[in-house]
């Protein structure tokens, strides 16, 4: 149970600017803080619970052990955030919520827990996201009764260990991130730029790489034949051994 704030506890309004305070006391439980910008707050053991945050700022903040569920996020900035326990090694907990649009930059989302959330639009920029898991999060936006579309994009950001098995992320933006020994078991990837990734022990069985970007990649292990897809996959003539090798073939200099 959330204990009640202290008399000199600020309570945050939206659009409201607050810096350098220990928000842990709030009651944030379907409060509307749409626009609120908070810069090196912090807030410990917290529940989110159908929080209008939308197209809010935050910078340097830390979310300890902190549960978003029926969250709006949609459009909200996140800068040099904190989301992961240190003491626990246990990470936030997003579920059920709108991320539509949201940018992360420079955040420690490690062990987060994004669950049947949806995230179109959604850009990591230099995120720690080691162990995340996204369980069933959709990357898609319909434009028609035929026409679903993934956007999203993850930049130079570190996925090691992270869960990715079965999204929906074909067409979008995956560079310089490391996938070392992530599950991408069954993700569409189709179309994907891929470029200077590593997937060094990743897991990719039934991942569909067709048209996909791997030039400059870490290819090691790489199976193609437990993919599945791969027609017009983009490599450099350095990545072609490695290919080669894994599908049993020899190759010879000229």
């Amino acid at each position: 149970m959330i204990p009640p704030p202290e008399p000199d506890t600020p309570n945050p309004e939206a659009g409201g600017r607050y810096a350098g305070l220990d928000l842990s006391g709030v009651d944030w439980a379907e409060r509307d803080l749409a626009e609120v910008a908070l810069t090196d707050c912090t807030v410990t053991d917290a529940q989110l619970s159908a929080v209008t945050l939308q197209g809010a700022r935050f910078s340097g903040c830390k979310f300890v052990r902190c549960r978003f569920a029926h969250a709006d996020l949609r459009e909200a900035v996140f800068e040099r955030c904190g989301f992961a326990d240190p003491d626990s090694h246990s990470g936030v907990d997003l579920a059920f919520s709108q991320l539509d649009q949201a940018r992360f930059v420079g955040c420690d989302l490690s062990f987060a827990d994004i669950d049947r959330s949806s995230l179109w639009g959604v850009a990591f920029e230099g995120c720690n996201l080691r162990g995340a898991r996204f369980h069933r999060a959709d990357f898609s936006r319909a434009f028609g009764p035929k026409v679903v579309r993934a956007a999203a994009s993850f930049r130079d950001c570190n996925l090691e260990l992270a869960d990715l098995s079965d999204a929906g992320l074909g067409g979008c933006e995956l560079t310089r991130c490391s996938f070392r020994e992530a599950d991408l078991t069954g993700a569409d990837l189709e179309q994907a730029d891929l470029s200077g990734g590593d997937f060094f022990q990743a897991l990719t069985a039934g991942a569909k790489l067709a048209g996909a970007d791997l030039r400059g990649a870490e290819l090691s292990g790489l199976d193609l034949n437990g993919l599945g897809s791969f027609a017009g996959v983009k490599i450099t003539v350095s990545q072609q051994h490695l290919l080669l090798t894994a599908l049993g073939v020899d190759v010879y200099p000229d």
